[in-house]
């Protein structure tokens, strides 16, 4: 047996003669070999260890540093705050790993599509075999309902209408022929004469050869795809770059402190001790926390929008995001047809035609038959019931029409729709050819879906011999939904593009996209077919021009996904059906809708209940506040680590006492961090995060300003620090110092942490804001200040702490006022600076 690599290219007979078979089937004998040849007619399915998963789960800077900061939590005798760094650590490798777990199901998913049982013909006898025991060659008969079990090449059709949505995400079935021979280079939506795996049966029946099974299936190609890794987040890539730079920075600080340190000849017990301390001090331990919050508390305000996140890293992803590349139907337009626009020769004979030749009921039937009846109305039922019906001629796929002969009082009248070119072969009034095919073009270059309608004299049922009268014409649309042009156009004053894929035809692709602001003069549309043509270097060339891409198939929209990225954007995906899953695999945020598939739903990392363009846009903004939220912890969380390393390195350089013992060191980042960190993920919106452009990837979250910015903060409060050190040594005493500086480090933290809820604005700008934007900071520096007297005056032993006298607190005031007063000089000096 030999299997032409283009059955599509075949005549039946030649097929059948290549392959060896024949209409009357296979043997049994012969059925069996192709079994053991070919195997059984399943996607495989790629083995997976769900150890290797679970331990890759913890690769990443961020879980180093993590278990860096847990050893030393144990060694310092810290056992809570080191279990409680662990617990992180496996919390979230569970919840990696789980998602993991879930997308490999997508594959499973797609293999359900095909496991039915099927009617074949072997030795001429008709009866049901699985699914998986079809093989090449043989005769399958498939009817309305069907699931189409493999590639199938038809011998035989009878009005045979397939849904293809699940390869080609085009919701409109498509007409098949037998008899049609294609070319080799068609393309899948374009093989009029096969009936391919995964597809449904929506009208007619067939029967044809079975030419290819399991992986050499083109549904076995998406699924194929669908193996392939996610990407990382960008908010794990942008934390991976910041961990990288912190701890760059911090490795330089420590080695320089204790190079100094051995050189005065300090005792090498206390130059360890001093290490540790300088690491227990840089490790920002308590941001994996801060980071899982600020995402777990956006993914719950997501929830309430009908926006469900599967994987929680993709909230903040959506902030990143630099391009949308969504479907049509269902995301931009409402994914039914309505009637657009109608011409009419005739308008009594025209709206009769679309009421007789029509078959939708109650609202329900082939969209073109349910959108003539909407645009009827009342007139609809009431034209039917006037006019009985004699016969029904259901869509001819030959003459590309469908009609209803019906009783005119006494005369016997036939009513047809289908396509123009179609209706004009039966035509009589040739006069008005010159004018309908005006109108037609006009209608179909505005993106509409164009049938015409045409009457005449029922004198025989044979359709060749018809003799009509076209009296009018009708253009469709599928409407956008309301709210898509202002959602489109919110996102493109936020720098996120916005482009279509649609398996539609480009002149209605391009239609709805205009209507919607996505599409615009000088834009480019681009097809599948002209993509297959472009090599990637012509294709990285256009790709920014382009906001529709049209007749589109599933490795194209994957192409287009994985193109863009190399350009450097952040993409996020939408899609519904098994077509889409690739795409939603290799996209940076894989978005599918709460009606899709359950292949696309278990590959997404987001699922929208509301399939809507501006519920995704609206997500925008939230992962964008996010976003702002995780960098303003990462400056608070940094800079109040980043003064301690550069106190004790100060110290050091001076040859004084170490400032602060290490258990103060812990109780600072234990209490004065905790107690304000776990506040930021409740930090509301600064100011229109949609008024600017994306943020590149490695500026998010530590760029040049905020590392100036960071280091600025670090220096006020360490300098201020040291200062006051000092001087309390010349006049106190190292005890007093060092317990005065304790309370003062606390304080300034705090100050610290009020000053970062806002980062572009200064703090007595805007006073009533500056206390509103989020007031659980105040609940954290109450809890503070008790734990803080707690340590005092309670434990004071363990913590080398004195009574705070009126002394101490004049110069915790001081340094309090300095931290604040500094830092906000520096933002009234960016503010001026922007202005100007």
């Amino acid at each position: 047996m030999t299997i032409p690599e283009y059955p599509h290219f075949e005549t039946t007979e030649s097929l059948a003669q290549k392959m060896e078979i024949s209409k009357e089937g296979l043997s049994g004998e012969t059925a069996e070999k192709n079994l053991s040849l070919y195997g059984p007619n399943e996607i495989p399915e790629k083995k997976h260890s769900l150890f290797i998963l679970f331990l890759t789960q913890f690769k990443s800077p961020l879980i180093y540093v993590l278990l860096v900061a847990a050893a030393l939590s144990f060694f310092l005798q810290n056992i809570h705050e080191g279990f409680l760094i662990l617990l992180i650590i496996l919390v979230n490798a569970l919840i990696g790993f789980w998602q993991e777990v879930k997308a490999l199901s997508s594959i499973r998913s797609l293999k359900k599509l095909t496991e039915s049982k099927t009617q074949v013909r072997r030795e001429g006898e008709i009866f049901p075999v699985p699914s998986s025991a079809l093989v090449p060659g043989d005769v399958v008969l498939l009817s309305e309902g069907d699931i189409v079990p493999a590639d199938i090449r038809l011998f035989d059709s009878n009005g045979l209408v397939i849904d293809e949505s699940i390869l080609t995400g085009e919701s409109v079935p498509v007409q098949k022929d037998a008899n049609l021979t294609l070319r080799k280079e068609t393309l899948p939506y374009e093989l009029d004469n096969m009936a391919l795996s995964g597809t449904t049966i929506t009208k007619g029946n067939a029967e044809g050869f079975v030419v290819l099974t399991a992986d050499k299936t083109y549904l076995a190609s998406i699924a194929g795809k669908a193996e392939e890794e996610s990407p990382d987040t960008p908010l794990t890539k942008a934390l991976e770059v910041f961990i990288k730079k912190h701890m760059l920075i911090l490795s330089v600080l420590i080695l320089l402190t204790a190079i100094l340190a051995f050189g005065q000849g300090r005792d090498g017990i206390e130059i360890v001790y001093l290490i540790i301390a300088e690491l227990v001090s840089a490790v920002p331990e308590g941001l994996p926390i801060v980071v899982t919050l600020v995402l777990t508390i956006g993914a719950m305000a997501l929830s309430t929008r009908k926006v469900y996140i599967r994987h929680l890293p993709s909230v903040e992803t959506l902030g990143s995001a630099t391009v949308i590349a969504s479907d049509k139907t269902g995301t931009i337009t409402q994914g039914k047809l309505e009637v657009k626009e109608v011409f009419s020769l005739n308008e009594t004979f025209s709206q009769t035609v679309s009421a007789l030749a029509n078959e939708s009921v109650e609202g329900k039937g082939d969209p073109l038959d349910t959108a003539l009846a909407l645009w009827l109305g009342k007139a609809y039922e009431s034209i039917r019931e006037k006019y009985p019906r004699v016969n029904l001629y259901p869509f001819d796929t030959k003459y590309r029409l469908m009609a209803s002969s019906n009783m005119i009082q006494k005369e016997h009248k036939i009513f047809v729709k289908g396509a123009f070119e179609s209706l004009k072969q039966f035509a009589v009034n040739r006069d008005d050819f010159e004018t309908l095919e005006k109108e037609h073009d006009r209608l179909a270059s505005n993106g509409l879906r164009v049938i015409a309608l045409g009457t005449g004299e029922h004198t025989t049922d044979d359709i060749e011999q018809w003799q009509i009268e076209i009296v009018g014409m009708v253009g469709f649309l599928d409407p956008p939904k309301e709210g898509v042009l202002e959602a489109v156009e919110t996102a493109q004053k936020a720098g996120v593009k916005v482009m279509m894929i649609t398996g539609d035809n480009p002149l209605t692709a391009a239609a709805v996209a205009r209507s919607v602001n996505i599409y615009k003069e000088g834009d480019l549309v681009v097809t599948g077919k002209e993509l297959n043509e472009m090599d990637d270097t012509a294709l990285e060339e256009i790709l920014p021009k382009v906001t529709v891409w049209a007749r589109v198939l599933p490795e194209h929209k994957h192409r287009i996904v994985k193109m863009l990225q190399k350009l450097g954007e952040v993409v996020a995906v939408t899609g519904d059906g098994a077509n889409d899953v690739p795409a939603l695999k290799a996209a940076d945020l894989g978005i599918a809708m709460g009606g899709g598939t359950d292949a696309a739903k278990s590959t997404a990392k987001m699922v929208l209940a509301d399939n809507n363009l501006s519920v995704i846009v609206q997500a925008i903004r939230q992962g964008r506040t996010i976003a702002g939220n995780i960098r303003k912890s990462i400056y608070f969380l940094v800079s109040t680590s980043l003064d301690e390393v550069i106190l004790i390195t100060g110290a050091i350089l001076m040859a004084l006492p170490l400032p602060l013992y290490p258990v103060q060191i812990l109780w600072i980042n234990l209490v004065s961090d905790s107690a304000l960190d776990k506040t930021f993920p409740f930090l509301k919106e600064e100011e229109d995060v949609m008024h600017k452009a994306p943020t590149r990837l490695r500026e998010k979250f530590l760029d040049k300003i905020q590392l100036l910015r960071v280091l600025y903060a670090a220096l006020v409060i360490s300098l201020g620090a040291l200062f006051m050190y000092v001087w309390m040594l010349e006049h106190y005493g190292k005890e007093y110092a060092i317990s005065t500086l304790f309370t003062a480090f606390v304080i300034a933290t705090w100050i610290n942490g009020l000053q970062s809820l806002k980062e572009n604005e200064p703090f007595l700008k805007n006073i009533k804001k500056s206390l509103q934007i989020n007031p659980y900071i105040f609940y954290g520096i109450g809890i503070g200040s008790v734990l803080q007297l707690f340590a005092i005056y309670v434990l004071s032993d363990i913590f080398h702490t004195l009574p705070l006298d009126a002394g101490s607190l004049t110069l915790i005031g001081c340094m309090a006022l300095w931290v604040f007063f500094m830092i906000e000089i520096r933002k009234w000096g960016e503010y001026f600076w922007k202005k100007r």
